[in-house]
């Protein structure tokens, strides 16, 4: 699947700009870690821009999120590598795969969140945000405090924090324009 297919599949279920573009920054960074550990990057993109394609169709209801988004995903073709990953990145309803994919989703799902409002706090100036901006802000449990620290400190198994936080701001940096920062 392509980028701009995965986004046009989005955004037939999701009308939110906001969430709209937290998908596509949350793909960002799925692209940017695939990178680095030798992975699909397409694929991983796609994952990350559909992750949340029926959240708004459960109303944020979290014991149907990602169950539905599934069902979507399958009914319209889409194939278990991708889907399969936007079932599981529910932690609070079926959480038990410590696989790279769904475990950079899930970190990526939080951390992009967390340099949004990192980079809203520069004025929206995503290239002032830093590794030791986003250090020091992980330690503020009540900044961004929607952002699951726990999930995000998972992709350790993988890649050290300091270094994923590199990756995620510097994928993020090559989407900026779309996701309206400069």
């Amino acid at each position: 699947m392509q980028r701009d297919e995965a986004i046009a599949l989005l955004k037939t279920h999701v009308r939110n700009e906001g969430l709209i573009n937290h998908c596509i920054a949350t793909a960002a960074v799925m692209k940017a870690v695939a990178s680095r550990m030798g992975e699909d990057e397409n694929k991983w993109e796609s994952i990350g821009i559909l992750h949340d394609i029926d959240y708004e169709e459960v109303n944020g209801d979290m014991s149907h999120h990602g169950s539905n988004g599934y069902k979507i995903l399958m009914d319209v073709g889409v194939g278990e590598d991708i889907a399969g990953p936007v079932k599981r990145h529910n932690y609070e309803l079926c959480w038990d795969s410590d696989t790279p994919v769904d475990i950079a989703l899930t970190a990526s799902d939080n951390i992009s969140g967390l340099i949004i409002a990192c980079a809203l706090v520069k004025g929206g100036d995503i290239s002032a945000v830093t590794e030791k901006t986003v250090r020091k802000k992980m330690k503020d449990r009540s900044f961004a405090a929607g952002c699951n620290r726990e999930r995000i400190k998972m992709i350790e198994k993988f890649i050290e924090l300091p270094e994923f936080y590199n990756i995620a701001i510097e994928g993020m940096k090559n989407i900026k324009t779309e996701l309206g920062l400069f």
